[in-house]
């Protein structure tokens, strides 16, 4: 047998995860076609049935769940390699690869990445949207901006401050159902949640207005489709208040009821200190969102 081509190996790696040619293509943005051709030519290099394909799609063979192991592991190391060498690099110019939040990255963040392409014209931008824990480790983002503090090991991390969360109704949804004046409205209302996330549950809790998952009439856990239901009109719901003030076609309910905070921390990998380029960007990220809510205070 020949020196394995990593290549295949991370094809396998992907589908094995996915469950699907399809699902794998999309993880490391191959084709369909082309993750077929990797499988089937890594399982005659191994000599070796890898998957057996089911009506459901692809399972893994005794062999196959044996090889997945060593195949994270290789992975893995990858990926630290990938960081060691990152960590090494002493040029500015070159590709930096952010995730933070739908929300974030929808209505916050291009104001930013804008103020950063012009101040460092040669640093590329990669943008991952996603309220998924990202992992530093194999290198799926650079730098991470969470609403959270980030567990992970060997992460450097700065708490940069607590963004505001206000309720917000479409000025045509208010026009029709009336502007409540306390808490005890709101159960006349209509009003947009998520779905699985409890995080709007246990802050109402917090704030002593119990309430469960039935006080929402529309859920998603998808948060820009929630803000997209508000401004459509289809009932009160919450924001940043920096985006929802910003907003004209909705106004801000209930200020006085206190709504828990969102701290903002940017995170980045340890072996990414000695990067320049990742130093540069996170310092960026750092004064800019600092700047963001301050100005929020003043508001």
């Amino acid at each position: 047998m020949k020196d394995l081509d990593w290549t295949l190996v991370q094809a396998f790696t992907a589908v094995a995860e996915a469950g699907s040619l399809s699902g794998g293509a999309r993880l490391i943005a191959s084709s369909q076609p082309t993750m077929s051709r990797h499988i089937a030519a890594l399982e005659k290099s191994l000599e070796l049935t890898l998957f057996d394909r089911t009506g459901a799609g692809l399972e893994l063979t005794p062999a196959g769940r044996e090889l997945l192991e060593h195949a994270k592991a290789m992975k893995t190391a990858a990926g630290q390699l990938a960081l060691v060498a990152g960590g090494q690099s002493t040029r500015l110019a070159g590709t930096i690869r952010i995730t933070a939040s739908r929300i974030v990255s929808t209505y916050v963040l291009p104001a930013v990445l804008r103020a950063l392409r012009q101040a460092e014209p040669e640093i590329e931008i990669e943008l991952v949207p996603s309220d998924e824990t990202e992992n530093l480790l194999q290198r799926e983002a650079d730098i991470a901006i969470r609403m959270y503090r980030p567990t992970q090991a060997d992460v450097f991390t700065r708490w940069i401050g607590d963004l505001e969360v206000g309720m917000f109704a479409a000025n045509q949804y208010l026009s029709k159902r009336g502007l409540p004046t306390g808490f005890d409205d709101l159960m006349n209302h209509d009003i947009i949640g998520y779905d699985r996330d409890d995080g709007i549950i246990r802050g109402f809790a917090a704030a002593g207005f119990p309430v469960d998952r039935r006080f929402f009439s529309f859920r998603s856990d998808d948060q820009v489709v929630c803000w997209e239901m508000v401004v459509a009109g289809y009932g009160i719901g919450f924001n940043q208040r920096r985006i929802g003030y910003a907003d004209t076609r909705v106004q801000a309910i209930l200020d006085d009821i206190p709504l828990p905070k969102l701290p903002v921390w940017l995170t980045a990998h340890a072996e990414l200190k000695t990067s320049r380029r990742v130093r540069q960007v996170y310092d960026f990220l750092a004064s800019e969102l600092g700047q963001l809510l301050i100005e929020q205070q003043r508001a």
